[in-house]
């Protein structure tokens, strides 16, 4: 099963919370995320992280990512695009 979501805040813990929020919403759709929903969150912890706080300017972030199983649940592939930038403020 996969995902993808995009989200945009005025500071890096804010979009830190709004991707977490969106991989909360991903588990409860699709449970076998809980399997990989907290490596999403890392990884799009670290690169938001890498961003400088910048008030001026939002913080924009894109997820991507997919399981593949075999019955019982065994994952036999996963993969987690993460994306982040900073992005000029529209409001």
């Amino acid at each position: 099963m996969s995902y993808s979501f995009n989200v945009r805040a005025r500071t890096k813990a804010e979009a830190i919370e709004k991707v977490r929020t969106e991989l909360d919403k991903v588990v409860a759709q699709q449970p076998i995320h809980t399997e990989d929903a907290d490596q999403a969150l890392a990884a799009a912890t670290a690169f938001i992280n890498l961003l400088e706080e910048d008030l001026s300017q939002d913080v924009s972030v894109s997820v991507n990512g997919s399981l593949s199983w075999e019955t019982g649940d065994r994952i036999v592939g996963a993969n987690c695009n993460v994306s982040a930038h900073r992005a000029l403020r529209t409001t």
